[in-house]
Formats: structure tokens, sequence, C-alpha cells
């Protein structure tokens, strides 16, 4: 039965194998990631139970049932039985190893098959990473470009090429949300007047020179592009200027206002 915390978003049928994972710590954390982006799959290859209470400790509540539902084998051969294509991941390099592609590349060659079957990230140990035996299992591999000094945490490489996978699915994720709505005219106006008498309010604005500095403050306003939401902040913030010159004493802003 499918836990009701599965997050939907079309990788409901992927998977993260971490081959001989060291530290359980690094399986909560994988676990964590993996629910961010909408994998719902986990399988260790281990000879021995790792502990639980240490992956649920970095899995956190969000990620404890890809803990409690994960999947262990034995044997790489194993894990990687109900995938269709799988990415094997590694930073090292040499003539038997396949052609280097960044995760990016890896992901965008995957996608097509994303919604045909399963397919799964694998992950080797942290101190040597996947062996030639176990690449031989994956379709394609992945490495990631780094500078000079090449040294990731497991957690942190899954993060990468999950990130890359979900984005390769989801190109656009914010499509839908709704944008802020722009100010209209009606409303910059009622804007502009209560700017104005705000600062009439605190004698910054005099008869002279009222109508230069209301223009410079509308042209200095309409090149921001104020948002709806904008528009009424700064009607508030003029509200409570002019309600706090209303309470001050008049023969305070006859001291203040004098030449």
């Amino acid at each position: 039965m499918r836990d009701a915390h599965v997050p939907a978003g079309g990788l409901d049928q992927a998977g993260i194998i971490l081959v001989r994972p060291k530290y359980p710590e690094n399986i909560g954390a994988s676990a964590r990631v993996a629910c961010n982006f909408g994998i719902t799959r986990l399988t260790v290859v281990s000879d021995e139970e790792p502990d639980e209470e240490r992956m649920l400790k970095m899995a956190t509540h969000k990620a404890a049932h890809l803990i409690r539902t994960m999947r262990r084998c034995r044997t790489t051969a194993e894990a990687a039985e109900p995938y269709h294509a799988i990415v094997g991941t590694t930073a090292r390099q040499g003539r038997r190893r396949p052609e280097d592609r960044t995760p990016r590349e890896a992901m965008a060659e995957i996608l097509p098959l994303v919604a045909a079957g399963r397919i799964a990230l694998m992950f080797g140990p942290e101190s040597t990473g996947l062996a030639n035996e176990d690449l031989d299992l994956c379709q394609y591999t992945s490495t990631i470009p780094t500078a000079n000094f090449a040294s990731l945490n497991l957690a942190q490489a899954v993060a990468i090429h999950c990130y890359e996978l979900h984005t390769a699915l989801h190109p656009h994720p914010f499509a839908a949300v709704p944008k802020s709505e722009l100010a209209n005219s009606f409303e910059l106006e009622g804007m502009y007047a209560h700017i104005e008498e705000a600062l009439a309010a605190l004698t910054f604005l005099h008869d002279t020179n009222r109508v230069y500095w209301m223009r410079n403050v509308r042209q200095f306003l309409s090149r921001v592009r104020l948002k709806k939401k904008e528009a009424s902040m700064i009607r508030g913030i003029c509200r409570k200027f002019l309600w706090y010159a209303g309470k001050r004493p008049a023969a305070a802003n006859v001291e203040e206002t004098s030449p």
C-alpha cells in the first residue's frame, strides 16, 4: 500500500540505489533528499541491516516512510532487478570507464524513459564509489564536474542528481504559481495622493516645490513597477505618518518648521 506521505510529481516510479554505504546517517540524508524531489523508492545494498535510529535521525519525520519501506539487497544485481534503466554515478576516470556525462546531460538522456518504466540513480560507497562490476549494470553514467578537489558527501551527490532529474522533468516548476498583480492606475494615483499628503504633513513639501518633488517621486516609483500589495504597503506607511503627525503637539511642529 502506498504511504499517504508519498508526494506526487512524476517520479513515483524512480528510485535511489545506495551500494554498501558506510554510514547510516548518509542513508537517512539521501532519503530526505529523495523525498524532497518526489522519488519514492530507496534500495540499499548491504550485508547487514543499517541502524534504523541513525537513519531516521537524518531522514526526519517527512522522509521516515522511505526508511521504513526501504528495500535491502545483498548484491547490486539484485538491487537493479526492478529497474528498466539505471544511471550510475562515478568520479573516477579511465579507459574502461564509460564516456563522461554531467548529471544534467545524463538526466536529459534518461528523461524519455521516466514515463515508460522504472529508472534508478545508483551511488557507490563513500570511500571508493561504484566498482566496474556495478557500472556494468548501468545503462548511463554521470560524473559531477568539480574543481581541483573532488570529494562530495554521498547525500550531496544524491541531491545534485535528484535535482537535475526533477528539473529535467519539470523545467518550469513555478510556471503555475500566480504572480503578484501589478498595481493599476487607480491604485497608483491613490498611493501618490497619500504620499503627497504625508510629505506635506511632515513639511517636506511646500506650495513652492510640491509639483517638482511629486513629479520626481512619480518618476522614481514608476521605474519600480509596483505591485498591488506594495502600493498598499506604501499607503499604510503614509497613514502611519499622518497619524503620528496628527498626534504631535502643534508647538513642536511650529518649532521644526521655523526657518
